[in-house]
């Protein structure tokens, strides 16, 4: 007797067994059909990107550091390849994912913040991307702010206005507070409104008003909140892998597509909202007129590095 209890024991045993296995083999095989059909998506995606795009690819020096607290800092650069001052910087901001609290953060600093910059003279930091391309940004951005960047990401201004059309093809909703049009090559009226790529981009880059680079800044802070949102509520983040395809071809960064949809999926399944300051802070700085250099923001950089690092850190 108690040899057929032993014998039924050890047969329910192998069943369980096999059918925990089985388990096992089909959540994996379920797995790889995933991630086959993502990268196909984003592979498929990237292809069909590459056969319009204009933006050069070019390999930038980037020596990263490591956040000491495991968070992810990506110095973001918007550029205007038109004209002398091609590769300027319009646009500076650091970005940072705390991957423990799921909290995003965005800096934006000032075109015209006026620096040190290193093994060069002192001058507004926008110019540190035409000296020396993003690792001088980052090494300017260390000397003056204190802040360690891991990652970069520059897009021309020709291909953000693809990104967005290519990405969200019924554009992105704003409210234009007033009308718009000089210096920015579209006229926008005042009023709600769904804007296409070249539209949005004239958005963001309006300054021709007393509100000068600060209201510009605002409004970029605002579209990339916009862009987050549009991309977590309509259901976009099951396509992720077509979406960073899609972009890809347009952007030069040193993130893999592989650590891009990842930091992307855990951003946008966590929280789309992040926080933001504006470098200099209020009260920290002063307009002056240089010659050879024209108006610049003297600021003060002790309190500005503060501000700063209290708010990333």
């Amino acid at each position: 007797m108690d040899t057929l209890r032993e014998d039924n024991f050890k047969r329910k045993k192998k069943k369980k067994s096999r059918i925990f296995w089985t388990l096992i083999l089909s959540f994996l095989t379920l797995l790889m059909l995933i991630a086959a059909y993502a990268y196909f998506d984003y592979k498929n995606s990237l292809k069909k990107a590459n056969t319009f795009t204009s933006v050069p690819q070019e390999n930038y020096d980037f020596n990263g550091i490591e956040d000491d607290l495991g968070k992810t800092n990506v110095l973001l650069l918007g550029v205007d390849s038109r004209g002398e001052e091609a590769s300027r910087s319009d646009t500076i901001m650091i970005a940072q994912y705390d991957p423990d609290t799921g909290k995003s953060k965005i800096a934006s600093i000032m075109r015209d913040t006026y620096v040190d910059i290193p093994g060069f003279k002192k001058q507004k930091i926008n110019a540190a991307n035409a000296l020396g391309g993003p690792e001088l940004v980052r090494e300017t951005i260390k000397a003056n702010f204190n802040i360690d960047l891991q990652y970069y990401a520059m897009i021309d201004f020709k291909g953000f206005s693809k990104v967005i059309d290519v990405t969200f093809p019924d554009g992105i909703e704003v409210d234009v507070e007033k009308k718009m049009s000089k210096g920015i090559g579209v006229t926008l009226h005042p009023g709600v409104q769904s804007l296409n790529g070249d539209e949005l981009l004239g958005y963001v880059r309006f300054r021709n008003d007393a509100q000068n680079d600060f209201g510009r800044v605002e409004r970029q802070q605002e579209v990339i909140g916009k862009m987050a949102e549009e991309i977590y509520h309509v259901g976009n983040i099951a396509k992720l892998p077509k979406i960073v395809g899609t972009v890809q071809p347009f952007v030069n960064t040193n993130l893999k597509s592989t650590t891009l949809i990842s930091l992307a999926s855990s951003f946008l399944t966590k929280d789309s909202s992040f926080e933001n300051i504006r470098i200099p802070v209020d009260g920290t700085y002063s307009p002056v007129r240089y010659e050879g250099i024209g108006e610049v923001l003297e600021v003060n950089l002790e309190e500005n590095q503060s501000a700063l690092n209290e708010f990333f850190n």
